[in-house]
C-alpha cells in the first residue's frame, strides 16, 4: 500500500470535536477509493461502503423522507451494515451519482451516531443536481497524485534522506553531488512515471516503461470516456482541447491558443469546454496577471493562460514515443521544457498554490507568480543550461523588488543563491 500524506488529515478529522462529514474530491484514479477504504478499516471497528455507481439502487434510500434514521433503516434493509452507533464509518462513494445523498449529509450529521467521508469525481460537473448543500456540515479535501516527495517513500528513499534534503533547502547549502545525482534521477524517472497510483504500483512490480505506458494508456481512455459520457454537447470541444495540452506546452510560448485547436477558433466557443476539465480535475489552469501586484484577484486576465495536465507520467504518454528514454537519459529539448514546467506546476498545485504568472507583451514572461500572505514569490523554470540568464525575473527584482519575498530559479543544477535569487534543483519544489 502506498503511504499518502492525506492519512494525516483523515486522522486529524476523526479525532476532532464537532465533526462534519469530509467529502474527499479529485479527478479519477488519484486513489480516493483506496485510501478510504484503508482509512476506515484500520480506524474503525465497523465499515460500510455505498457505491452508487456499482449500486444505484442503493440511491432509493435518499428518496422521500431523508432523516437519518429513515436512511440507515432503508439502507440497513438493502444488506448494508452493521450501523453500530459511534463505532462505524460509513463511506459513499462516486456521491456525485445521487445528489439526494449529498443533501442528506446534513441530516446525517447532525444525528451524530456515525461518521461519513463522501467521494466522488466530476463533482464540478454535477453540481446542478443537488437541490442543496449541506453547508456547515461538510468539509472539503482535494487529493491528487502522488507528490514528488509521496513518490520518494514509494521508491523507499528514508526519511533521513529527505531531512537530510529538506535542511539544505531550509539552509541555502548545497548537496553532495552524489545526493544531488540520485535525487535527479529520482526526479526523471517521477516525470514518466507520474504520480497515479496504479501507475506507480505497476512501475514498482514491473520495473518495466513498456508496462507503465500501457496502464497510463488506459487512465488516459478512461479520461476521454469520462468527456464523451458527461461533457453533454461539448463532448467533441472537450477532448479537442485536452488533447491538445502536450503541444501547446511543447511550444516555447505556453499560452493556450485556441486557434490552434481549429482555424479562427473564439475562446467562448471553448469556455464551457475548458471549465469542464478543469471541474474534471484533469487540467490545472495558470492565469496571466496584469500585473505583479497585489491581491491577484482583481489582475486576472482569464482569457489568457496556460493548461498543465494533472499528471506529468500521463503527458508523456500523451507525448512522441520514445521521450521516456529521452528523459532517463537527461536529453533536454523543447518537450522537456514544457514537462518540466507541468512538473512544477502540478507540485505547487498540489501544495495548494493557486497557478498564474506574468507576460507582458510577450518581451517580459515568469513562469509562476505566488501569493504568500501579503508577500509575493516568483519561480523560474530553466530546463536547460543557461540556467542564471533570466532578464524577466532581474527586471522585476529591481522594479517591484520590496513587494517579493523569494526569487526562485529551478533547473537541474545543485543548489546555491546570487544576488537575492535562490536557484534550486527541480526536486526541491516539494519544499515550496
Amino acid at each position: 500500500m502506498l503511504k499518502r500524506k492525506i492519512i494525516n488529515i483523515l486522522s486529524k478529522w476523526q479525532n476532532s470535536e464537532n465533526k462534519r462529514a469530509i467529502l474527499l474530491m479529485g479527478a479519477r484514479q488519484v486513489g480516493k477509493t483506496t485510501i478510504i477504504r484503508e482509512f476506515g478499516k484500520s480506524n474503525y471497528e465497523h465499515f460500510v461502503e455505498i457505491n452508487f455507481e456499482q449500486s444505484p439502487s442503493a440511491m432509493k434510500a435518499f428518496e422521500g423522507d431523508r432523516d437519518a434514521k429513515t436512511i440507515i433503516s432503508q439502507l440497513s434493509l438493502m444488506g448494508y451494515g452493521p450501523f453500530v452507533p459511534h463505532k462505524t464509518l460509513v463511506f459513499f462513494d462516486e456521491i456525485q451519482s445521487c445528489p439526494n445523498a449529498r443533501t442528506a449529509i446534513k441530516f446525517l450529521v447532525e444525528d451524530g451516531q456515525f461518521d461519513y467521508i463522501e467521494s466522488g469525481s466530476l463533482l464540478g460537473i454535477n453540481y446542478k443536481d443537488v437541490s442543496s448543500y449541506p453547508v456547515g456540515f461538510e468539509e472539503q479535501v482535494e487529493m491528487y497524485p502522488l507528490d514528488f516527495e509521496e513518490f520518494l517513500w514509494a521508491m523507499n528513499v528514508g526519511e533521513d534522506a529527505i531531512t537530510m534534503i529538506r535542511e539544505a533547502y531550509d539552509r541555502h547549502t548545497p548537496l553532495p553531488d552524489f545526493v544531488h545525482e540520485q535525487m535527479m534521477k529520482h526526479y526523471r524517472t517521477y516525470l514518466i512515471v507520474g504520480g497515479m497510483p496504479q501507475v506507480i504500483t505497476t512501475y514498482l512490480n514491473n520495473k518495466d516503461f513498456a508496462a507503465t505506458l500501457r496502464q497510463q494508456r488506459i487512465i488516459l481512455n478512461s479520461y476521454r470516456d469520462d468527456i464523451a459520457k458527461y461533457a453533454g454537447n461539448q463532448k467533441v470541444k472537450a477532448k479537442a482541447f485536452f488533447d491538445a495540452i502536450p503541444t501547446q506546452l511543447a511550444k516555447e510560448k505556453k499560452r493556450f491558443q485556441y486557434n490552434e485547436l481549429e482555424p479562427n477558433a473564439k475562446a467562448r466557443n471553448y469556455e464551457d469546454a475548458a471549465q469542464w476539465l478543469a471541474d474534471a480535475g484533469t487540467a490545472y489552469f495558470s492565469y496571466n496577471l496584469s500585473a505583479v501586484e497585489l491581491p491577484f484577484e482583481f489582475l486576472e486576465k482569464r482569457n489568457l493562460f496556460k493548461v498543465f495536465l494533472l499528471d506529468t507520467g500521463l503527458l508523456c504518454a500523451m507525448w512522441k514515443d520514445k521521450i521516456q528514454l529521452e528523459v532517463m537519459n537527461g536529453e533536454i529539448d523543447i518537450n522537456e521544457g514544457g514537462l518540466t514546467e507541468n512538473f512544477v506546476a502540478a507540485e505547487l498545485a498540489k501544495h495548494g498554490h493557486k497557478l498564474h504568472y506574468y507576460d507582458k507583451n510577450s518581451r517580459q514572461e515568469l513562469d509562476f507568480v505566488l501569493q504568500n500572505g501579503n508577500k509575493i514569490s516568483i519561480i523560474e523554470v530553466k530546463s536547460g543550461e543557461r540556467f542564471r540568464q533570466h532578464a524577466s525575473l532581474d527586471n522585476i527584482m529591481k522594479t517591484n523588488g520590496d513587494k517579493i519575498e523569494e526569487a526562485i530559479v529551478v533547473s537541474k543544477f545543485n543548489l546555491s543563491e546570487e544576488k537575492g535569487i535562490k536557484y534550486l534543483p527541480l526536486y526541491m519544489t516539494m519544499f515550496v
